[in-house]
């Protein structure tokens, strides 16, 4: 319900997602360093659940707004930050000095032009829901606060900003531990950093922020007070869920972020119909799609916009980037795919390596040790053991042999070797590229092929056997002879 405060009238929230949400602009705070996290890099550009936080809040907020209503302030390192986040289409401001978060809202003033109200959140916190930010402004649409603030209680509010109100419910102040007094530290309820202010107010009196602290910056919480003082109401929004409004200040605060979020993917596609064996211990990126009755293994990784179809078996330690599989693929345990199509019925590992668009047709199979780069293998090919295949294209039914090598390098170019359907390639082969190796021919185990082989064709390329009787016992009457001069007196 919206009527949850004083000065909230009844309003029906579909109206407000309908109407309101076209009057809003969402500004979003990325301008800092993040001293505590110990980096040289951006906060918001660091990691977690498979994107860089600014783009987690992105997501979130795209789904309230379109984009020419997004207002990103950047300020430290901001090339890369804008550059990272420009394809969604949002607007930026830049901070030129790191002067506090009200000197950077003050920046963001000209790109909200027009907008009658303004909700203000951090780029570093990756967990914020649609929904919460659309109950965020819903909030002060529907009422006759200058300003919202979502709020949430902590059993350990410590290094928090305390919410103080006065008997009507209202916000009086947000009080710093710093500054607050034994009595007001025992306070459980927190600024959660999440604002939705009416335009007009936000205007008038963000210029009366001083920066009359230590710091010297202009601190956007000192405006709750100053709205106070000017007669207008600070209404609270509290969220039973504080674990959503996690901001990102140290390392450990990030992979907890990461669990979480990692945690929703894989709850979403179990809901979907896919197996988890331990959901804990998988990694799974946001974008990645899995098909009905597939089944993940323990400590998989399946990153980037890998594709995974039905019913399709990915073992344990495997990791998937950008990878391709049709249905009813198996990708065997600690196998490596990355950038690759498998087509169905496909089979690799366990411990193989594919990479550089290589590609499995219909029922070709890949064993352990094996790795291709930048090679396809025909409809039920096989290279079942020990062998490097690049730059190759292999026909169906191929058996490669064990140890089986293309020298697809030069040193300075890379060469394409080709095998036609139905070859036979024995053990220990080396293929020297390029060549052609033709249409049901055969290639002697230990050979070296530097010709093309015509089609039904043996090749041999290794040297005739020579046995040398009596070479050992020999060899050990010449070591003896040379051992004892060496001992001999001069």
């Amino acid at each position: 319900m919206l009527l949850n405060f004083p000065g909230i009238p009844h309003r029906h929230t579909p109206w407000v997602r309908m109407v309101v949400m076209d009057d809003t602009a969402i500004v979003i705070l990325a301008a800092g360093l993040g001293t505590r996290m110990k980096s040289r890099h951006a906060k918001v550009l660091h990691r977690a659940g498979g994107r860089a936080l600014i783009e987690h809040v992105l997501e979130a907020v795209l789904e309230v707004v379109p984009p020419q209503q997004i207002v990103v302030v950047t300020g430290c390192q901001a090339e890369a930050v804008e550059s990272l986040v420009r394809d969604r289409g949002v607007r930026f401001a830049r901070q030129q000095e790191p002067r506090g978060t009200g000197h950077a809202v003050m920046a963001a003033r000209d790109a909200t032009a027009g907008a009658k109200r303004v909700a203000v959140l951090y780029g570093d916190c990756p967990l914020l829901t649609a929904e919460t930010l659309r109950r965020l402004i819903a909030h002060q649409a529907a009422s006759d606060a200058a300003a919202v603030l979502l709020t949430t209680f902590l059993d350990d509010p410590t290094g928090y900003g305390r919410i103080l109100r006065d008997p009507d419910g209202r916000i009086v102040e947000i009080v710093e531990e710093k500054s607050a007094t034994e009595e007001q530290r025992a306070i459980r309820e927190i600024n959660a950093g999440f604002y939705c202010f009416a335009a007009a107010a936000l205007w008038e009196h963000i210029r009366e922020i001083r920066p009359d602290n230590a710091a010297g910056e202009y601190y956007l919480t000192d405006l709750v007070k100053i709205l106070r003082q000017a007669g207008k109401m600070v209404l609270p929004l509290p969220h039973d869920n504080s674990q959503e409004l996690l901001g990102i200040n140290t390392r450990a605060e990030l992979a907890a972020a990461d669990r979480i979020l990692r945690e929703r993917i894989a709850r979403r596609l179990m809901l979907e119909g896919v197996t988890i064996e331990k959901p804990e211990t998988v990694t799974i990126d946001p974008e990645v799609r899995i098909g009905m009755d597939t089944v993940i293994g323990p400590f998989a990784q399946i990153l980037g916009r890998s594709v995974i179809g039905e019913n399709c078996r990915v073992g344990a330690c495997a990791i998937l980037e950008d990878a391709q599989l049709e249905d009813d693929v198996a990708v065997e345990p600690f196998s490596v795919v990355r950038n690759a199509r498998l087509e169905r019925g496909a089979q690799v590992g366990p411990f193989a390596r594919l990479r550089q668009h290589a590609h499995l047709a219909p029922g070709a199979r890949v064993g352990n040790f094996v790795e291709l780069k930048n090679t396809s293998l025909g409809a039920g090919a096989r290279a079942l053991h020990l062998a490097y295949l690049g730059d190759a294209t292999v026909g169906q039914d191929v058996n490669i042999g064990a140890g089986t090598i293309t020298c697809n390098f030069d040193g300075y170019t890379k060469h394409p070797t080709h095998i036609a359907a139905r070859a036979f390639i024995g053990s220990n082969a080396t293929l020297v590229a390029p060549v052609e190796i033709g249409e049901e021919s055969y290639v002697g185990a230990g050979s070296v092929i530097t010709d093309d082989v015509p089609p039904g064709a043996l090749a041999l390329g290794r040297a005739r056997q020579v046995n040398k009787p009596g070479w050992v016992e020999k060899r050990k009457r010449e070591r003896a002879a040379e051992k004892r001069r060496s001992e001999s007196p001069l």
